[in-house]
This record gives structure tokens, sequence and C-alpha cells, in this order.
């Protein structure tokens, strides 16, 4: 097997970064993925105290599917943010300076209008990721699962709509919900796989289009009578990990 594609998000529900290598820490995800987010006006998220929310507390593709029409960059050495959308001004802001991210957090209330639930606020706190699931983790989608599902409904759906850290190829499709507990060497890395990825409205979001154009949580149901989509995995060695690298479990005989 083989890794085809790394993503980051470094905004919860905004663009996705893709990454030729990256660095990933024993007991961490990717470094800088969702990192940030915009807390609703209503959230109790303090950034003094964090703890792990339901997504509904942020902006999101679940309940926000007009996000997916900002595209967004973020570089983590300078800390510069850029925010695009269809008839709003660019905003470029700097997160290291409070008043920025006080530009940012206006700039997507503006945008959401009355999905906002009151003035959001760029979230952020250290060593916390609004990631949708409390627990550190990186998630892995096979390409051949997200292409089962496509022939199965007559409809080409862009691997994006499902947001995995590590898209690989060269398994069966929906292979990897057999993983569970089981280690793969991953690149530099070694992961154990703890937890299938139950999907939700979200994707549902065409990624181009921002649009509600299909069905991906009904039609794993209808056909293969779950809503999962791609695992959750634990990062136990830390190491590098390069598009290309092999994903391969620890001892040959778990794939059996």
């Amino acid at each position: 097997m083989r890794v085809e594609r790394i993503t980051r998000y470094p905004v919860k529900g905004l663009t996705g970064e893709l990454m030729d290598v990256v660095d990933i820490a024993a007991g961490d995800g990717l470094p800088h993925d969702r990192r940030f987010a915009f807390a609703q006006g209503d959230s109790p998220f303090d950034p003094a105290a964090p703890a792990w929310m339901q997504k509904r507390h942020f902006a999101c593709l679940m309940a926000n599917a007009g996000i997916a029409a900002i595209r967004s960059a973020y570089d983590p050495v300078t800390g510069m943010l850029l925010l695009m959308a269809p008839g709003f001004p660019h905003l470029a802001v700097d997160l290291a300076l409070p008043g920025d991210r006080d530009r940012a957090a206006a700039w997507m209330t503006a945008y959401l209008g009355p999905e906002a639930r009151g003035s959001l606020r760029l979230a952020e706190a250290p060593g916390h990721a609004f990631t949708d699931i409390a627990a550190k983790a990186v998630s892995i989608i096979g390409l051949s699962s997200v292409k089962a599902l496509s022939e199965k409904v007559g409809m080409e759906l862009d691997p994006v709509r499902f947001r995995a850290n590590i898209l690989f190829s060269g398994a069966a499709p929906f292979a990897e919900l057999g993983w569970v507990g089981r280690e793969f060497l991953v690149g530099g890395t070694r992961m154990k796989i703890f937890k299938r990825t139950q999907r939700c409205p979200a994707t549902e979001v065409n990624p181009e289009t921002a649009e509600r154009d299909a069905k991906p949580q009904k039609w794993l149901r209808d056909h293969y009578g779950h809503a999962d989509m791609g695992v959750y995995a634990e990062v136990l060695e830390g190491g590098r990990i390069a598009v290309g690298d092999a994903m391969e479990p620890v001892q040959a005989e778990l794939l059996g």
C-alpha cells in the first residue's frame, strides 16, 4: 500500500493544505491540523481551559455548507492567514496580533450572517486541536473505498469531502474498517488504528460548489449497512511521512 496524499486542515471547516512530507510526533496528529476554529457566537469554548467540544460549537461544514466556498491558506512560519470568498474582499491577517484575529473573526461573522449565532471568535489554545473526536489522531482513508461508493451510487465523489489526513492506495475497498486494533508502519511512523470514522452531513457538501449535492452518509448505510468511511490512527512512534511512502501492517498476516 502507498501513501497518495497528505493533507492538513489548519482552520476547522476550511481549506485543506496538501503536504509532500510531514513529521509527526508520537501521540499527536499532523502539525497545525485543526489548530484554529471559528467559535460560534454562543460557543462556550474557553481557550484558558480548552476542552473538546462537538463541532456544532464552531463554524463547520455540517451546519454551514457555505464555508466550503472559502479559500484559506495558513503559513505557520509567518503566522499569516489568508481568507478569500466570492463577493467578499480578500483578507490577510497576522494571527499573532489580537487585532488581526478580531478582523478575521469579523470577516467570518459577516460571511456567515445569521448562521454565525452572534459574533464569532477565532479560537486557539496551545496543544489543542479542534478535531471531531477528543483523541489526538491521524485520519486515514483508502482511495478504493471512496471509489467503490462512487461506483455504487453512480456519482464521482471527491475524496476531499471526507477530509482525511492521509489517503492511501493498494487495499480492497473498505479494508481499513477491519483494521481496528492493528498496527501499521506508515512511512517512518508506527500507528495503531483504534476507531472507524462515522460520517456526518458534512460529507453532503461539494467542496468546489459549496452545495449539498450528495448523501454519502445515507448511501453508506443503504449499500454497506454502516455510515463509516475511513479510520482514526494513534501515532505510537513518531517520524516522517512522505507522499509515495509505504503503508504496511507490522505483521503481514494482519491483512488476512
